[in-house]
């Protein structure tokens, strides 16, 4: 079972203004016999905030997959990628690539994306768009591959070859 947290940076979500649809939309998309959703929550667009929530998760939680959404953009709040640099050990830019190589079929905007994945010690951590549409599309092509990579980060599995 991957122990997995989801957390959407947002301003008018974490003062409720606005309600998270991506977040339900995020955790939806999980196959509930390969992934546990043990921690959901709803941060505003905060630098310091996401890397507190990010540590916890990883350093106390120690869960094994933190699929982060929104703050991936241009606008002057989006802080997500920063934040998750300044806290991971590892960088992991496939995924990132992956999610927008693939994203570009759909459209050109996929191009702006600022979204980093990477590792801090046993978690591996995800950003994905805020929109609903473009966390579930980006979340499909990268679903595959995440099982293997969590099985070796955690020592489960030992090889990737085959």
């Amino acid at each position: 079972m991957i122990n997995t947290a989801i957390i959407t940076m947002s301003d008018k979500g974490s003062q409720g203004k606005r309600e998270d649809k991506t977040g339900p939309a995020i955790e939806n998309m999980l196959d509930k016999s390969q992934y546990k959703v043990e921690y959901y929550k709803v941060i505003p667009d905060e630098i310091e905030e996401i890397k507190k929530q990010l540590c916890y998760i990883c350093d106390d939680l120690k869960l094994n997959l933190i699929l982060t959404n929104g703050g991936t953009g241009f606008s002057v709040r989006d802080v997500t990628p920063e934040a998750t640099l300044e806290v991971i050990d590892k960088n992991v830019p496939g995924i990132a690539e992956a999610m927008r190589m693939k994203s570009l079929s759909v459209t050109p905007k996929a191009m702006l994306s600022r979204a980093v994945s990477g590792i801090r010690k046993k978690t591996l951590i995800v950003n994905l768009p805020g929109s609903p549409k473009g966390a579930v599309e980006n979340l499909q092509f990268i679903l595959p591959a995440l099982p293997h990579g969590i099985d070796i980060l955690m020592g489960w599995d030992s090889e990737c070859a085959r």
